[in-house]
């Protein structure tokens, strides 16, 4: 078998990576990074390496070449535009390399309606791939968990969660609950059902006021809500030219559009997703 994995040095790739070690053999695994040097612990673990760009047709081919699961997350770029000229790159290479199944990440904002930046490529991916011939599986993640550890000791300064969120909720999954999630999909044939959708969620998603209970429970300090504008937030948060793109998302929660609850997670591990409570006790005490 050979299951290749793109962004394999980002966060939620290096994650995949390690939880399919346990799964499969390391003769299995190609891993696509877009910077070698950082990845030298894997070539000191004798996996398959290989440097991909996404703007370069030959080097995907060659990577995906006879790939029974190709796993692919996408680069980082702000723009819907930007997404698809790759994900078609993707899509020819993925076509000309004889891959076999193709595993997609998505995420839950890719509503016809949604105002996120990045709504017109989550929702074009699955919309390209059921006019297609490829064999496909896309796991769309709920919002990272993760960032609100980093996040918490500003939160805390603040004394309140300022997200523009208005009266709506927010749902939540852990990188390692979803890196969990794909290498079992990728693992077990009978998840890997062609045109299958699962969607990656805790088991319920929280308001601005019971998010600010949760994160004053972690941190034994009040936090409350406190909501500032979209404009504030993309001002507030615009390091790397990221303010506007994070302000449509929450554009879009305000709408109540990030707020899908699934029991997909339950289905695929036997097991519910670990709950932000217990997620944010664990790791703000190792941070």
């Amino acid at each position: 078998m050979k299951y290749a994995i793109t962004g394999a040095t980002g966060h939620l790739g290096q994650q995949i990576v390690a939880a399919m070690r346990p799964l499969v053999a390391t003769t299995e695994l190609y891993l696509g990074v877009h910077t070698l040097s950082k990845a030298q612990v894997y070539q000191q673990q004798g996996l398959h390496i290989a440097a991909i760009d996404y703007q370069q047709p030959e080097q995907l081919r060659a990577f995906f070449q006879d790939s029974d699961v190709l796993i692919y997350i996408p680069s980082k770029s702000h723009d819907s535009y930007s997404r698809v000229q790759e994900f078609e790159n993707v899509l020819a290479a993925v076509q000309q390399a004889n891959v076999h199944h193709f595993l997609v990440m998505g995420f839950i904002a890719d509503q016809v309606n949604n105002p996120f930046a990045l709504s017109a490529f989550y929702g074009y991916v699955p919309r390209r791939l059921a006019g297609s011939d490829i064999n496909y599986t896309i796991v769309r993640n709920a919002l990272y968990a993760d960032p609100l550890v980093p996040y918490l000791p500003e939160l805390i300064e603040r004394h309140n969660v300022v997200y523009p969120m208005a009266d709506q909720a927010l749902s939540f999954i852990s990188q390692a609950d979803s890196a969990a999630a794909f290498a079992k999909v990728a693992t077990t044939p009978d998840l890997l059902q062609r045109g299958r959708i699962y969607t990656l969620t805790q088991s319920r998603a929280y308001t601005m006021p019971e998010l600010a209970t949760v994160l004053s429970q972690v941190s034994g300090q009040l936090i409350g809500y406190r909501p500032v504008s979209l404009q504030a937030f993309s001002n507030m948060y615009n390091q790397n030219g990221e303010g506007p793109m994070l302000a449509s998302m929450y554009a879009g929660g305000a709408r109540g559009l990030l707020a899908t609850v699934s029991d997909d997670y339950q289905l695929i591990m036997d097991r519910p997703a670990q709950s932000l409570l217990d997620y944010l006790q664990t790791n703000y005490q190792k941070s």
